[in-house]
């Protein structure tokens, strides 16, 4: 959750709001994360996040200052617009994202704002019913969790969110400070602990990781660099964005530039990418590879 300094607010017109997600999901195209859920209100939001290997700060971190950014040039400002660091929370997903996910959408209910969250358009709860369309959204998973084709879960989605709508504040979802909280079992906070006091790991350089892509797919950078979109060198690039930026490398904005390519047509070959890896086994298989290949060398 972000909160607006001194409680003051951060969205000021639905021009705010429309900037806010459109930094969101270039975020998302950024950083390789996942967002399960969002909603803006007056002078805070909160978002449902899955990180990769990017650090939730570091995504933070950047969203609100890219945020602060705008708002301070567009109503003439300095200065901080949020207060403090954003409060966050660790939670299992087996047994409290769904309940997550309801909890922040159903908060302009609680809030008094309207009678129910399908009135609420700064939310991602209409795109989970299907009456919107939020393409940084990552709804599957919760979907999936209720079962049965897309239409079913949808259905079975709206009746649990009108089961919880007389639901109140609850105080495990508002945890979180300087560190995060955690919201789960005994075998999550251990997780939590080993991945706390493990060593920093060096990452890659972007020449390192080209390298290792050219190998495996039998090309060279000068070939990625030639214009046009074949098949073959498409892939390739976004393979490199899609390592560079999970292993801390560049973001896809350094790897489009390096080779002379549009970001925003790079962008949309790694989300393809990553659609296709959890398809297609043997390219998962190969992108584990050279994971590996990068990760053994610290």
């Amino acid at each position: 959750m972000g909160r607006g300094n001194a409680r003051a607010a951060i969205f000021i017109d639905d021009e705010d709001r429309r900037e806010f997600l459109r930094m969101l999901a270039e975020g998302v195209d950024r950083f390789g994360h996942s967002i399960h859920a969002y909603c803006l209100m007056g002078n805070h939001f909160h978002l449902a996040v899955r990180t990769g290997d990017v650090p939730l700060s570091k995504i933070m971190q950047n969203l609100l200052f890219r945020y602060t950014r705008y708002a301070n040039r567009r109503y003439g400002r300095v200065g901080h617009l949020f207060q403090g660091r954003f409060k966050s929370i660790l939670v299992d997903e087996q047994s409290y994202l769904l309940e997550l996910v309801r909890y922040i959408h159903l908060n302009p209910v609680r809030a008094n704002l309207v009678e129910r969250p399908d009135q609420w358009i700064w939310s991602s709860h209409r795109a989970y019913l299907g009456r919107a369309k939020d393409g940084f959204l990552e709804a599957a998973w919760v979907l999936g969790v209720l079962g049965g084709r897309l239409p079913t879960a949808r259905r079975r989605y709206a009746t649990f969110v009108r089961e919880g709508m007389e639901e109140g504040r609850r105080s495990e979802f508002h945890r979180g400070g300087e560190q995060p909280g955690v919201l789960g079992d005994a075998e999550l906070l251990e997780r939590v602990h080993l991945q706390r006091v493990k060593p920093v790991r060096v990452a890659p350089s972007l020449d390192r990781v080209i390298e290792v892509v050219c190998s495996a797919e039998e090309t060279s950078e000068e070939a990625l660099r030639r214009p046009g979109q074949e098949r073959g060198r498409a892939r390739a690039r976004a393979l490199v964005a899609l390592l560079a930026q999970e292993e801390k490398a560049e973001t896809t904005t350094d790897v489009a530039a390096r080779f002379g390519r549009d970001v925003t047509t790079l962008s949309r070959s790694v989300a393809k990418l990553r659609q296709c890896l959890r398809k297609e086994e043997a390219l998962a298989q190969k992108v584990s590879t050279l994971r590996r290949a990068l990760q053994n060398e610290n």
